[in-house]
């Protein structure tokens, strides 16, 4: 019997994903990670499995970016979309989000934006601002009526009464926390236009609570306005145990509002130690230079400038007549040579006539080749023997073979080789090479 239509295998694979892909869809799955295998590319191929079955799952690099990180044996909860890789004719899940099993959604949020600005460089220590010793005007960006900004305010007067203290009110718990924030944020930058003091450092400040309570301070819209922030920013949310992704983006984190009070307010006693140094110091600086003023007047009032200042003055003016005369003397010197060595170049060139010049130097040429001949060859000879010899040695002394012997080379970033450790300052890049790959490094 003659079939009415074949397939090809092509066609009934696609009609099998088409089938999967539309009555299936995307879904939750939670199992166990095993045959985990990350690629060079960066996508995660791995099976999900139960005590029942197993199912074939691939993450690529742009979701796996910003999910968990997968390992061998993990328990998991995974989103995304049943389909079939058609060049094995197996269906498998296409994995568009993934968090550990018990995981709340917010903590995989958590988890993925902050992978994401880690990546990014937004926790790096070479953007940290460094927030000042004694600060003249602190801002304050909190609830008006909360515990936090009562116990700021407590130790910022007692500690540092000079400290001009700007509050900007925001909520700190419930819809638009953020957006309040970031628009204090951006209004305590430009405070100069509005004719108000200019904040030497910003605290952005609340009590502790849920990661739900807190969870306005881990929106990337607030993170990035934190770190597009001139003026250093201390993170002082929750208490010593929360952590938020402000505080990772911030130049400082305070493990409380107190604490960071304490961090911006001195201890009296120590700045008055401090204050009282520097006077010593001054006192001295200033007893030296009086000194030295004293007996640079006492060398004035007993020198010859005062006995006899006619006789110094005139000193002074045949020196200045000795010298133009040697000057002169040695302008007549250098003319006269060079006029001795114009003629003698003169001469030499009228001798050598170009015909007679291109004449014996053809002779000289046709001569030199013979020999350059000879002698290239001979040298070809010599020089193909060297570097097979020095081949053997450079490849037993060079860097590929020091590398498999387990050592390592340093560099920064123009190839130049790193030999002294006081050569490297505070943000240097360092390339390190070692057998197999490289290291990329910051000095700290």
């Amino acid at each position: 019997m003659q079939p009415e239509h074949v397939l090809s295998v092509t066609e009934l694979t696609r009609e099998i994903r088409d089938v999967l892909e539309g009555h299936i869809g995307a879904v939750w799955v939670e199992g166990e990670i095993s045959n985990y295998r990350l690629q060079s590319s960066g996508h995660q191929y791995f099976t999900l499995k139960d005590a029942g079955a197993q199912l074939s799952c691939v993450m690529f690099r742009g979701a796996a970016r910003y999910g968990v990180r997968l390992t061998e044996g993990a328990q998991v909860q995974l989103h995304g979309e049943i389909s079939v890789y058609e060049a094995r004719g197996q269906y498998q899940m296409v994995v568009k989000q993934a968090q550990l099993k018990g995981q709340g959604s917010l903590q995989a949020q958590f988890e993925a934006l902050k992978r994401k600005l880690y990546e990014e460089g937004l926790f790096g220590q070479e953007y940290k601002k460094p927030v000042p010793k004694y600060p003249r005007v602190v801002a304050l960006v909190t609830s008006p009526t909360g515990a936090a900004i009562q116990d700021m305010l407590n130790i910022l007067t007692r500690r540092a009464p000079w400290i001009h203290v700007l509050i900007y009110p925001v909520r700190v718990q419930g819809q638009g926390v953020e957006t309040e924030t970031i628009r204090a944020l951006e209004a305590l930058n430009a405070a100069h236009l509005q004719g108000l003091p200019q904040p030497d450092t910003i605290v952005i400040g609340r009590g502790g609570g849920s990661i739900e309570d807190l969870w306005a301070y881990n929106e990337e819209s607030l993170a990035r306005a934190i770190f597009a922030s001139r003026i250093p920013i201390i993170s002082a949310v929750g208490h010593e145990i929360d952590f938020t992704i402000a505080d990772f983006v911030a130049d400082l984190r305070a493990p409380t509002p107190s604490a960071a009070a304490e961090l911006l307010a001195p201890d009296v006693g120590e700045l008055k130690r401090h204050l009282e140094a520097l006077s010593r110091r001054l006192d001295g600086h200033i007893r030296v230079r009086v000194e030295q003023h004293e007996k640079t007047l006492e060398f004035i009032t007993r020198g010859a400038l005062k006995t006899e200042p006619e006789r110094q003055i005139q000193a002074a003016e045949q020196e200045v007549d000795e010298m133009e005369y040697r000057l002169k003397d040695s302008i007549r010197e250098q003319l006269r040579a060079m006029s001795d060595r114009l003629n003698e170049r003169q001469q030499i060139v009228a001798a050598h006539h170009p015909r007679f010049v291109l004449a014996e130097a053809a002779q000289r040429l046709e001569n030199q080749v013979q020999r350059l001949k000879q002698q290239l060859m001979h040298r070809l000879n010599r020089l193909e023997d060297r570097v097979s010899s020095r081949s053997d040695v450079l490849r037993n002394l060079g860097p590929e073979s020091i590398l498999t012997r387990g050592f390592s080379y340093t560099t920064n970033t123009e190839g130049k080789v790193i030999k002294k450790a006081e050569d490297l300052k505070p943000g240097h890049i360092l390339i390190t090479r070692l057998q197999q790959g490289t290291v990329k490094s910051t000095v700290i």
